[in-house]
């Protein structure tokens, strides 16, 4: 369905005709303005840029890979492998540049693995557009690696290392981190603050009544849980944002919609029943073992009617991301043929009442 990978197209290939699909003058005019600005933060005037390959269509986030050498009080430090990760033209996601930045900075700091941060362009002088230059880690990115060909034991295990990964994150200390300042803490009304802010964005893109989803929101806050806990939320957290290599995760990506918030808001994302395909492995890895996996490695208990409740949250999320590129089509920000989320609409009412039953047995 294809749905199933619609939160971002970070993971599909360029498409021709695309407004933002970069064209034969922009990846030698980027290249340039990438010479001219890291040249001035190593203070080599010598700095030596590759040609920037973009990599994915990103309408949330562009990413660039290029290489540069430079040398530090005349010596020679080899070649660095870096990504520019810049704002496209027209984006479905509104994020904020410089907190991206600094949860990136805070986490790299931690066992998570995220890619070192070297430069920042918050208003685009740069580059165009804002930008931030990292680390390129190793690894390989394979969203479906959990459906692929690798033999089910392997699977399995990668399986286990990305919820390992989520519950690391789970654990981190955000005030530690000196994210407190940069982050709002909602307390333990952050599902309410999720269902005000994904309502306010729906708002902003809103082209026609939705009953259904009038419907949906009112459910969302009239059965709201109460968050047990406030720590880090990656806010996307899948295989498409990780790269692995030789069994092991090294890197975890795209951190453009981190925040503080409940840790089940990630859990009800990645056990969300559409995207089964992307988290789970039938009969060796269910959505019951990824949950009390996450438990064991945080130390937490799963309220299961809660996640039920986040997993509803995840698809009005998807589906507001949706209409955002059928708003951005309809403005001449895009060119592309967006389907309605008429199938978001059918899996929302379905899990709510799921959760009626579910509630129905914990009375």
């Amino acid at each position: 369905m294809l749905f199933t990978t619609f939160a971002k197209e970070d993971d599909m290939p360029p498409t021709p005709n695309t407004p933002d699909t970069a064209t034969a003058r922009e990846p030698e005019e980027l290249r340039e303005q990438l010479r001219a600005w890291l040249a001035r933060e190593t203070g080599d005037p010598d700095l030596a840029v590759s040609p920037p390959q973009r990599t994915t269509l990103g309408f949330s986030r562009e990413n660039w890979f290029f290489d540069a050498v430079w040398k530090t009080n005349g010596h020679g430090d080899g070649r660095t492998r870096l990504v520019a990760r810049r704002d496209p033209v027209g984006s479905v996601l509104d994020s904020d540049r410089a907190v991206e930045a600094a949860v990136l900075a805070a986490v790299h700091r931690t066992d998570v693995p995220v890619p070192a941060l070297h430069w920042v362009d918050l208003d685009g002088a740069e580059a165009d557009r804002p930008t931030l230059v990292m680390d390129r880690a190793p690894g390989r990115c394979e969203p479906f690696v959990l459906a692929g060909p690798l033999p089910e034991a392997e699977r399995a295990a990668l399986a286990g290392k990305f919820c390992e990964q989520l519950a690391a994150i789970h654990r981190l200390d955000p005030a530690a981190l000196g994210l407190g300042g940069v982050l709002a803490d909602p307390g333990p009304g952050a599902a309410h603050v999720a269902v005000a802010h994904w309502d306010a964005e729906l708002r902003k893109i809103q082209q026609a009544p939705e009953p259904e989803l009038e419907y949906i929101l009112a459910w969302l806050t009239a059965t709201a849980p109460a968050s047990g806990a406030t720590t880090l939320v990656h806010g996307d957290f899948k295989p498409g944002n990780v790269l692995i290599e030789d069994g092991r995760v090294t890197a975890v990506l795209d951190w453009e919609t981190a925040h503080l918030g409940d840790p089940l808001e990630d859990v009800g994302w990645v056990t969300n029943p559409l995207r089964a395909r992307e988290h789970l492995i039938p009969g060796v890895w269910e959505r019951d073992d990824l949950i009390a996996a996450w438990e064991r490695h945080t130390g937490r208990t799963a309220d299961r009617l809660a996640v039920r409740w986040w997993n509803v949250l995840a698809n009005l999320k998807l589906t507001v991301i949706v209409m955002a590129g059928q708003h951005a089509l309809a403005h001449g920000r895009y060119d592309r043929i967006i389907q309605t989320p008429t199938a978001l609409h059918r899996v929302m009412l379905g899990l709510i009442s799921t959760y009626g039953h579910e509630r129905g047995e914990h009375a």
